[in-house]
């Protein structure tokens, strides 16, 4: 909105200019979110207080969880709220890429809002019916998918990391491909938080990490020189990871050990929906399970935590997902959640090492 009311003014006005450059947009859209979850936070977390809107702990988690019996959660609306707004007020509305973008933050917040409702109100621990709840993923995920390979047009070939020359074409299964990134990266990030601050710390590394390659992939020069996929128009998604980022630091102040708020599936949906769409639109699908690889890590987990029982009888870790696991075996629950967050940032530098290690 911004960039549309102040960018024409660079007729008259030279110093408008500044309006064209991604990086300045990017920079103000990750403040503004920021000062929005400092404006907003405070009195977000008293309304969820009042309304009694607190957590509910599974009676079969950790017993140091019990504590956190009845803290504010839903505060994933601010994480929402604060990536939207500045998203819209610094982005160029022209841009479909921003819009699907939008799209699938919004839906996926609004799943997970209504799954925390059912279990702050209704008092379910399980919150909505999980078949209920994949397919409307599904669904969203599918509407996504089909407008961003038959409306704005985006090539179905897939990067594989290290790679140069090895960029396959799926076609027609590009779709379902799609589908399984957004709802494969929204359900680990997801099942990664069960602690204060576990899982917007790598969510913050990952945004920042995605803002740098939405910006290479829109920059035809740098796409044709690391020899990356070039995406026109992406770059815009470089301030909407940006105002993700911002929003998931905001959000930390309030999320940090000893926890003010809880996220709930309204901000880990949305997350990492919005991480898995960012990832297919830049082209750089494959390697987000690199920069998520703490999310993957405590999605298998889970997954071998259940298969295993169900074949053998027998666990592998005593509780999953696996920060539960460290937690029984004695580690303080920050020790995990910074160790968490230093394992994102060496998996995010290796990221980006694919750039240039093909």
């Amino acid at each position: 909105m911004l960039y549309h009311l102040l960018f024409p003014l660079h007729a008259d006005y030279s110093f408008f200019n500044i309006f064209r450059y991604i990086t300045f947009r990017t920079i103000y859209a990750a403040i503004t979110a920021l000062l929005l979850c400092f404006v907003i936070g405070p009195w977000l977390i008293r309304e969820l207080g009042t309304h009694q809107i607190g957590q509910t702990i599974r009676k079969d988690g950790p017993e140091s969880h019990l504590a956190k019996e009845g803290t504010p959660t839903m505060g994933g609306l601010l994480i929402v709220l604060a990536t939207v707004i500045p998203t819209l007020l610094w982005a160029n509305l022209g841009n479909t890429y921003i819009w699907i973008a939008v799209f699938v933050m919004l839906g996926f917040g609004t799943i997970g809002f209504f799954d925390d409702y059912r279990k702050v109100v209704k008092k379910d621990s399980k919150g909505l019916p999980p078949r209920t709840k994949f397919l409307l993923q599904i669904l969203l995920a599918a509407v996504a998918a089909t407008l961003i390979y038959l409306d704005v047009g985006i090539q179905d070939k897939v990067s594989i990391p290290f790679f140069k020359k090895l960029n396959p074409s799926l076609g027609f299964l590009y779709i379902p491909f799609v589908i399984l990134v957004i709802v494969g990266a929204s359900n680990a990030v997801n099942l990664t938080d069960g602690l204060d601050g576990l899982a917007i710390g790598p969510s913050i590394i990952s945004a920042g990490t995605y803002m740098l390659f939405a910006y290479l992939a829109g920059h035809i020069k740098i796409a044709n020189y690391l020899q990356i996929q070039y995406v026109p128009g992406a770059g815009e998604l470089t301030i909407f990871c940006g105002a993700m980022a911002g929003a998931g630091i905001g959000f930390l102040w309030y999320n940090t050990y000893p926890a003010q708020v809880f996220m709930g599936d309204t901000g880990s949906l949305s997350l990492g929906a919005a991480l898995g769409v960012v990832a297919v639109m830049v082209k750089q699908e494959i390697v987000l399970a690199l920069v998520g690889g703490v999310f993957v890590m405590e999605a298998v987990s889970v997954i071998l935590q259940v298969y295993f029982f169900k074949t053998t009888r027998k666990r592998i870790f005593r509780m999953a997902p696996v920060h539960h696991h460290f937690e029984l075996a004695g580690w303080a629950e920050p020790k995990i959640i910074v160790r968490f967050w230093i394992i994102s940032i060496i998996l995010a530098l290796l990221a980006i090492s694919t750039l240039k290690i093909r």
